[in-house]
């Protein structure tokens, strides 16, 4: 499923426009997102938790030349599922 059909599924279950459809799912990912980038976590109990993790600086290698490249610590995004959620997957 992608963001359209999301949005499609959304406004058919419940009864509203796509527009408001739209506008209900772009401001949960702006919402979520936002918050990542001030590094807080975001908890949905039943569905999981979204995060941020700082990954410690290190050394890469291109693998086109074979020639080590330094890589800074940098920030990325983590989502780790909630028991509900694991549940109904599995």
């Amino acid at each position: 499923m992608n963001k359209s059909e999301l949005i499609d599924k959304l406004a058919c279950d419940r009864g509203v426009t796509k527009a408001h459809a739209k506008a209900a799912v772009e401001s949960i990912f702006e919402n979520i997102a936002e918050a990542l980038a001030r590094k807080e976590s975001v908890r949905l109990v039943g569905f999981g938790t979204f995060g941020v993790r700082e990954r410690a600086a290190r050394m890469a290698r291109n693998p086109r030349t074979g020639k080590s490249i330094p890589l800074p610590k940098t920030n990325v995004p983590f989502f780790k599922p909630g028991k509900e959620l694991k549940e109904k997957v599995n």
